[in-house]
């Protein structure tokens, strides 16, 4: 049963169930960045390599990619809130097998585990939140739950560089249990009980397809952007797209769908789901690969000052929910997009230009402000998206969302280390992190894919999210 928006438990509620969603999304993202500097340590308990360990990581990201689909189904045949508690609960229990692994097929089963509830927790969450939530609180909600896809990345890496350092790569896992012990009282007594809906069949052919192509591509994408497969890596992603064609075509045929395909009739949507949105996050979410690898490789400074230099980005992060709601309240979205767009990625494009006489204070502007482009931009395009979604589409639109955002942040980092390696190819240079002028090209490219996603944004109606957004038009 839907809320009534007039009830005195409205207003808090609007608030509660985002910020509890985003505590599940933060305890999600975070055990995805936060052990990448923890490799070397996990494969000494493992008596293996980096490189093996690696199949720990690949599971991962093919049990998100057999569980995003029917993630959905599963919260409409169970009920939201009983989905969401349960992906809470094992998430938390599988991190802890995580931590307790002594041996690497011991921590393969876990990370599967892990993978699958991580897969259920994004679409199921965001259904829970728009359900919840009206169209003129839609901007502050969708602000909640962005933060953690935009602080993760960031601090990831150095919270789990301390961890590892100071307590034992352990604690990367074992840091989710007061978390997921948190999401789990803080679900079972704010949010309110989903009643189930009506189960339609469930759609075989299309679970098959889509997971098919979601994970072949995936992992075809992590293969290239670790450099460990180039040529397995374009075969997987050839299969992958092959999957994905025959999964859309037949989703729009079958009577019992795994996803609602009317969703992507929706401009709004679609626009900024599929091809302009999914190019704006690829240079969103290139920014935490290449900045590192921007101060360390190409400038030469260590991983204290990378650190320092990189809180200033996060800060620029945070920025983001008190400036994007009035920003959106005065431009609106489609002129947002286009503005803010443009600005975030030639905040990116200016790295290029950066070099060893760059004055700090100038870096510390320029981080400050492409952290608060980004930002901005990410929450802008969440929120346009289902800004027109019906309730009836809720489901398909957190799935077809989940799995192209899943698909955006490996792009990213994909494209960024192909045109790296890419430019190394040509001069001769067989480095794994590239020169300082490699680095620059993929800055300059990334920003280019940035600044033709934001010109993109000017087919929107000029009215588009006019009552999300409360611009006047």
């Amino acid at each position: 049963m839907s809320l009534n928006h007039s009830s005195p438990l409205t207003l808090p509620r609007t608030r509660i169930v985002p910020a509890i969603v985003a505590v599940a999304f933060f305890m999600q993202m975070l055990d995805g960045t936060i052990i990448a500097t923890s490799l070397p340590a996990m494969a000494a308990t493992f008596d293996t390599d980096v490189v093996t360990l690696n199949i720990g990581f690949t599971v991962y990201l093919l049990a998100m990619a057999v569980f995003i689909p029917p993630a959905g189904w599963l919260a409409d045949r169970l009920g939201a809130k009983q989905v969401f508690l349960s992906a809470i609960a094992l998430f938390t229990l599988s991190s802890v097998a995580c931590g307790l692994s002594e041996t690497l097929g011991e921590f393969t089963i876990a990370r599967l585990v892990q993978g699958a509830s991580a897969a259920l927790m994004t679409p199921v969450g965001r259904q829970l939140v728009l359900r919840d939530t009206p169209k003129s609180k839609l901007v502050s909600a969708i602000a909640t739950i962005t933060w953690p896809a935009l602080i993760a990345p960031v601090i990831g890496p150095l919270v789990g560089a301390w961890i590892t350092t100071h307590v034992g790569w352990e604690w990367n896992f074992f840091i989710n249990v007061p978390l997921g012990l948190i999401g789990i009282v803080l679900v079972a007594v704010f949010i309110p009980p989903v009643p189930a809906e009506d189960p339609r069949p469930f759609d075989v052919p299309g679970f098959l397809l889509t997971t098919v192509g979601l994970a072949s591509t995936l992992t075809g994408l992590e293969l290239i952007s670790t450099g460990n497969g180039g040529i397995p890596g374009v075969m997987l992603m050839t299969l992958g797209l092959g999957a994905g064609w025959l999964a859309v075509r037949h989703l729009r045929r079958a009577t019992n769908a795994l996803f609602d395909m009317s969703v992507l009739k929706l401009p709004t949507f679609a626009l900024a789901t599929l091809w302009a949105g999914t190019a704006g996050r690829l240079a969103i979410n290139s920014t935490p690969f290449l900045l590192p690898l921007l101060f360390q490789v190409g400038l030469g400074l260590n991983a204290v000052e990378t650190g320092g230099l990189v809180l200033v980005y996060f800060f620029g992060n945070l920025m983001m929910k008190s400036v994007t709601t009035p920003a959106l309240r005065l431009f609106g979205f489609r002129s947002l997009l286009v503005i803010n767009g443009i600005a975030a990625a030639s905040s990116i494009g200016a790295f290029a230009l950066v070099d060893g006489q760059t004055p700090r204070a100038l870096l510390y502007v320029l981080l400050f402000a492409c952290g608060l482009f980004r930002s901005m931009q990410f929450t802008s395009l969440t929120t346009i998206a289902f800004a027109d979604v019906t309730p009836s589409q809720r489901s398909a639109a957190t799935g077809i969302s989940s799995m192209l955002q899943q698909l955006s942040q490996l792009l990213g980092i994909a494209v960024a280390a192909g045109v790296i390696r890419f430019s190394s190819y040509l001069h001769g240079d067989t480095g794994e992190g590239g020169t300082l002028t490699d680095i620059r090209i993929a800055l300059l490219v990334v920003a280019a894919i940035g600044v033709l996603s934001a010109i993109r944004f000017l087919g929107l109606p000029r009215d588009a999210g006019l009552e999300v957004s409360g611009h006047k038009g």
